[in-house]
């Protein structure tokens, strides 16, 4: 079966969230995490407002990730990560029984394998706003740039560099 599994081109990521998604982990869309936050997003500040905005939910560390590719999963890999998200419904949730856990987590992954119906190794990509209704997902295709593009590093992030 295809499903998300979260991708990293560098570590801008360990930068720009809370906790950061290891590469490969498969991923959900975690919106889930921002229903018992303050409601006006407008309030949020730093690595919460841009978990929200553009994060995907690794199922492993979960941590955030900026892409997932689609990618092959087997049978078994997805229902241990429905285990694993249940238990995490539970332990941080609160989740009123395993079986009220296992429901949610198997909602969560059926919608995260929906996304899938791109060809394997598609880039994905979210933008998470609050509209009427609640939190709006705008998911959509990274394309990579033309051949004629040139491109190059904008930057480079070094460790421990001095001002002066």
């Amino acid at each position: 079966m295809l499903f998300p599994r979260t991708i990293r081109f560098d570590r801008s990521d360990e930068f720009v969230f809370e906790r950061a998604a290891k590469s490969g982990e498969l991923a959900v869309s975690g919106s889930f995490a921002f229903v018992h936050v303050d409601p006006d997003p407008v309030t949020w500040s730093g690595k919460l407002r841009q978990a929200f905005g553009s994060g995907l939910l690794g199922t492993e560390s979960f941590g955030w990730a900026t892409f997932v590719a689609i990618a092959e999963v087997e049978q078994d890999e997805y229902e241990t990560m429905i285990e694993r998200l249940a238990v995490h419904f539970v332990e941080h949730y609160g989740a009123p029984s395993r079986d009220a856990a296992l429901a949610a987590a198997r909602a969560e992954a059926e919608f995260a394998a929906e996304l899938c119906e791109h060809k394997l190794n598609t880039l994905l990509a979210v933008e998470r706003s609050i509209g009427e209704e609640g939190i709006v997902e705008r998911f959509k295709v990274v394309q990579p740039p033309s051949r004629n593009f040139m491109a190059g590093r904008v930057w480079d992030v070094v460790e421990g560099a001095d001002d002066g």
